[in-house]
């Protein structure tokens, strides 16, 4: 073999190692692929909260984007399909691309909820007898199911069809670069990351959600998250023990539900359908209220309760098996929110409309959270607005003259449980029960209320209260702390026989 022909051969026998090289390598490299384990952030103290829901989704043809920005660390973006980019300015766009084939997707698909709790209730009971369901929320809450299902005589479910002519695609995109991502898609920094021009958090995943969309995500700890609830929830000016109270009760519930949004790949989103979220200024008060309670949560039988709590009560609290279709939990009973305990054999639980009438006629300064300015409310409403609001709902697609409305069942606290509406110009019969009565009538601050014809045109809401009445009434966790009472002393009256526990000692 001649010397030319000798250079050659060792160049490729060099060539042809590099290469194996670099073919082992990328294949590692595309291997380290972006993971998200929604069990085991909750472990590390983390959740996923997801910032914004259904990216790409718009009926019409705009692009969608999300623009990240750092001011002295890079940006590190790293993509499912092997992609690794790092910059201090990247944009990601959301792109709708043609498949080659049109896709058909069939599913079972319940009808719609007024809450997470009722839709749950009604998937537990599924799985009990052998089905497979799925709670998700595209706009309500409903339930899913495999097309397999069809032939099982399910009550309330109908078949749904959908054909797929596209697939929404990220693309990464900055002065240098354009590059098709997959997902999920991490983007990190050692310092805050500028989203759209609003400063959030140091890690974030973009995922794909399960109706083809995407949403982006915050992965934030137990204590940063809780900075950006109690300022929503309960007010950053609010005394500090209630601040305590509201801490371990968000961290509490947080963590309980943090399955919520499992099918989309986060734990929790950013509205009241959770729990208000939004990245806030830093405050003192706040941030010691949350260290003070670091990693506390309420525990019943040695687990996270499930923590409900709402703005006012009205004076008394509720069972939850009063305010949706699901169980009654063992520590939340209902009872009066009596200042003076040695009041409460007083005023009997209320069961009958003459009971609440009593129950409002009592002075507001015998119970805790008077000053809410829901404590006590009216809403005159006419004919037509309920009309406007069946129809709306589809629960009527005429316009009734002669409307009559009836509350045909109460709770123990006296909170509306069933209501029939009915016509006597038609035969209609609408009966909302429970978490359906505020969905579909939406006027009203709480199911807590008595309803008295003015006319033949208008109706009177008395009522108390604002939200469901569940747990913790934050207006009377605020007058308690301004009474000197501890937090741990709050917890105890709104949730009977719970303990305060570190999480980390219970998910060892």
């Amino acid at each position: 073999m001649n010397y030319f022909l000798k250079k050659i051969y060792l160049l490729l026998i060099i060539l042809s190692i590099f290469l194996d090289i670099n073919v082992k390598n990328s294949l590692v490299f595309s291997q380290e692929l972006v993971e998200i384990n929604l069990e085991k952030e909750i472990k590390k103290g983390n959740f996923l909260i997801g910032l914004k829901q259904y990216i790409g989704r718009s009926t019409d043809d705009k692009e969608e984007f999300l623009h990240f920005q750092t001011k002295n660390d890079v940006l590190r973006v790293q993509s499912s399909n092997g992609i690794r980019h790092k910059s201090k300015e990247i944009k990601i766009f959301l792109k709708k691309m043609p498949l080659e084939k049109p896709k058909i997707i069939e599913r079972l698909v319940s009808q719609s909820f007024a809450s997470y709790e009722s839709a749950r209730k009604e998937a537990d009971l599924l799985e009990k007898k052998g089905f497979k369901p799925v709670v998700i929320k595209p706009n309500n809450w409903k339930i899913w199911m495999n097309i397999d299902f069809k032939n099982q005589n399910i009550d309330n479910f109908k078949i749904e069809r959908k054909i797929v002519n596209f697939k929404i695609v990220p693309f990464l995109t900055n002065q240098y670069t354009y590059q098709k991502l997959d997902g999920p898609i991490s983007i990190n920094s050692g310092e805050d990351i500028k989203i759209n021009n609003i400063k959030y958090g140091k890690n974030f995943y973009l995922v794909r959600d399960s109706y083809g969309s995407w949403t982006l995500v915050q992965k934030i700890s137990f204590e940063n998250y809780l900075k950006g609830v109690l300022p929503h929830e309960i007010g950053a000016n609010s005394p500090m023990e209630s601040l305590k109270a509201q801490a371990v009760i968000a961290r509490t519930w947080a963590i309980y539900n943090s399955n919520r949004f499992e099918p989309d790949n986060f734990h929790l989103c950013i509205t009241t359908q959770c729990q208000v979220y939004k990245p806030s200024a830093s405050n003192k008060n706040i941030e010691r209220a949350v260290l003070a309670t670091k990693n506390d949560v309420l525990v019943y039988g040695g687990r996270p309760i499930n923590a409900f709590y709402h703005a006012s009560n009205g004076g008394i609290s509720a069972n939850s098996g009063e305010s949706w279709a699901i169980q009654d939990y063992p520590y939340f009973i209902s009872r009066f929110d009596l200042i003076n305990i040695k009041n409460k054999g007083q005023i009997p639980l209320m069961k009958r409309r003459k009971d609440l009438e009593n129950f409002f006629e009592e002075d507001i300064n015998n119970f805790y959270g008077k000053n809410h300015y829901l404590f006590r409310w009216e809403k005159k409403i006419s004919n037509q607005q309920i009309n406007e609001l069946l129809r709306k709902n589809n629960l009527s697609n005429k316009n009734h003259q002669n409307l009559n409305l009836e509350v045909t069942e109460r709770g123990r606290s006296g909170r509306v449980t069933k209501l029939e509406i009915t016509s006597s110009d038609s035969n209609i019969s609408i009966i909302l029960i429970k978490d359906d009565i505020r969905k579909y009538l939406n006027f009203l601050p709480s199911n807590l209320f008595i309803i008295n014809k003015l006319n033949d045109n208008f109706w009177v809401f008395n009522g108390g209260g604002f939200g469901h009445g569940v747990g913790l009434s934050q207006s009377g966790a605020i007058e308690m702390a301004q009474q000197g009472f501890h937090y741990q002393k709050i917890l105890k009256k709104y949730y009977k026989d719970t303990k305060i526990l570190n999480f980390m000692d219970l998910s060892e």
